[in-house]
């Protein structure tokens, strides 16, 4: 066989080779672009719900509760009837707000703080989103809403309270507030760092038409929501005179209920890390206690102080003690962090703890400041991004093979099969003799 002709003929093969896998990889990709776009939307749900549980932390989770629930009158998000309600009403509920209710509008075309994306983000977190994640991220980011949700009446001033005229009334209207309204306005009706005091002289000047209608209604521009979808009417009005006569009503009947900090797994760690680096020094590697201060693991205390005593502890100190205070020097979540960690120890707390003794190097608040407070804040900051950043630094250690779609390498080795043909076809022909044609007249010469 002449060379040449062998040559075409292994060019030909090749050429028809790289155009089937052309044709095999076109036909592969059709067949899996269906499953391609399905994983590609997972992909973007995924990262939508990321950003959006951030977004519900920081400016839903005081009203709406930690994971979804609800708070008083305000309505829950993890709900079906919200789950399956179509996408433009719940877009627009979040955008413009709702009227005569304490949802204000989140758009930034109504004076909002949020954009389109990041509203439609919102609404997959409502459709689609895992509450139990959402409250761990919000716990993390260190923006639970501590706030106590319900509370018990002290049996025997409610007792008391029942003697008093219209003494029903007034023992119904408190088990209704210490059920609905104390997550707001506080033990005994003095108010919390949300909502004023109704315990208070200026509120009970106002008529009963007044307080009922606000309690009703609620009051715009506050977190004051309507509660005629969740009380009677008869509840309301027994509100609202309990609020007028709450001066005959006695100190103590509504205390302030241990409300546990939540935790998960990383503020738990966080709070091992900051009790080592701050803590262990005076009350011990395991809070057993030392010479220098008290034992923190030890069942008298952990029984007798809730967790939001232990938060005022560490944040303000306990003044003529050497007990400093932390709060100018550790973030609230970093609090929160330490006094879950402490609170963990309570099912195996000692009923007798055996204090160790004291270490060396003195008080770690007496060290330098950026040693101690640096860290703490740093690590706060890591907790709280942990969960926000997790997708995106997984996908960044990808390797590249996960990454590269191999539908693409099909086709890419097909089409540089056909370029190297046509190259080789094109180099063969310039190697090849020109045959300079005779004319007759060359002939005869």
């Amino acid at each position: 066989m002449n060379p040449q002709n062998h040559t075409r003929t292994i060019e030909v093969l090749i050429g028809l080779l790289a155009t089937q896998l052309i044709v095999f990889g076109l036909a592969f990709y059709m067949f899996n672009e269906p499953n391609r776009i399905v994983e590609a939307q997972g992909q973007i749900l995924s990262t939508q719900l990321d950003d959006a549980m951030t977004l519900y932390a920081q400016s839903c989770s005081v009203c709406h509760g930690l994971a979804g629930e609800g708070i008083g009158a305000t309505p829950a998000l993890d709900s079906d009837a919200l789950r399956t309600m179509a996408y433009d009403d719940l877009s627009k509920t979040i955008a413009r707000g709702r009227f005569d209710t304490a949802m204000p509008a989140w758009s930034k075309d109504d004076g909002g703080p949020l954009s389109d994306y990041q509203i439609s983000e919102m609404v997959a977190l409502i459709q689609s989103g895992n509450w139990t994640v959402t409250r761990d991220r919000v716990v993390n980011l260190g923006l639970a809403p501590l706030v106590p949700f319900t509370t018990d009446p002290d049996p025997a001033l409610l007792a008391e309270v029942g003697t008093l005229p219209d003494g029903a009334t007034l023992q119904a209207a408190v088990q209704s507030f210490a059920a609905n309204c104390v997550a707001c306005h506080g033990a005994d009706g003095l108010g919390t760092a949300i909502a004023p005091a109704v315990n208070d002289p200026l509120i009970r000047e106002k008529t009963t038409d007044e307080l009922t209608r606000t309690v009703t209604l609620g009051s715009p521009g506050t977190l004051m929501a309507g509660w005629q979808n969740a009380l009677t009417s008869e509840e309301i009005v027994a509100l609202a005179t309990l609020i007028q006569r709450w001066d005959e009503i006695p100190a103590g009947i509504l205390p302030a209920p241990n409300v546990p900090i939540p935790v998960t797994e990383e503020s738990l760690a966080l709070g091992s890390q900051l009790f080592a680096q701050n803590c262990s020094r005076c009350h011990g590697p395991e809070g057993q206690g030392t010479q220098r201060a008290p034992a923190l693991n030890v069942k008298s205390f952990l029984t007798d102080t809730s967790d939001l005593a232990i938060q005022q502890i560490v944040t303000q100190g306990v003044p003529g003690t050497a007990m400093p205070a932390w709060g100018d020097r550790m973030t609230e979540s970093d609090i929160q962090a330490i006094v879950g960690f402490i609170r963990q120890w309570e099912p195996t707390a000692p009923e007798v703890a055996t204090p160790t003794r004291g270490g060396g190097g003195g008080p770690p608040w007496l060290r330098n400041n950026a040693s101690t407070a640096a860290p703490a804040q740093g690590q706060g900051g890591g907790a709280g991004q942990g969960q926000g950043q997790g997708q995106g630094g997984a996908q960044s250690q990808s390797n590249w093979w996960e990454i590269v779609d191999w539908r693409i390498l099909l086709l890419a080795f097909g089409g540089l099969s056909i370029a190297f043909t046509l190259i080789s076809m094109g180099i063969e022909s310039l190697k090849r003799p020109r045959v300079r044609r005779t004319s007759p007249e060359d002939e005869s010469h």
